[in-house]
């Protein structure tokens, strides 16, 4: 698997791959492997930059754009509960939601 932010969350932080590698305990070499997809992070390793860069673990491996994910965690109980109700929607039931928030947005826009 291709780890495509590993590089990005070091450089954000301006560290070396000699830092994070010590940091999980292996060879800088493996580390630069990691970074450019050549070789896959163990799951333990994975988890220990998640939390080190405070990101999910999706975001690591580049599934999603959202840092933190789109886990219950990272979400109040009613931004689940509207995630959950809108997914059980059908498209034309989504589109009609989303036309409904840009009105609620505009009106409260010109507040």
């Amino acid at each position: 698997m291709n780890y495509p932010r590993l590089r990005d969350l070091r450089e954000d932080k301006d560290l070396t791959q000699e830092c994070i590698a010590k940091l999980i305990d292996i060879s800088v070499r493996q580390y630069g492997l990691y970074e450019r997809g050549k070789a896959d992070i163990p799951f333990e390793k994975a988890v220990i930059l998640a939390k080190f860069y405070n990101v999910s673990l999706d975001y690591v491996a580049g599934l999603t754009n959202d840092k933190l994910g789109l886990t219950r965690s990272a979400l109040s109980n009613a931004e689940t509960k509207l995630i959950k109700k809108f997914n059980a929607l059908s498209e034309n039931g989504k589109a009609r939601i989303l036309e409904r928030i840009d009105v609620i947005e505009e009106q409260e826009n010109r507040k």
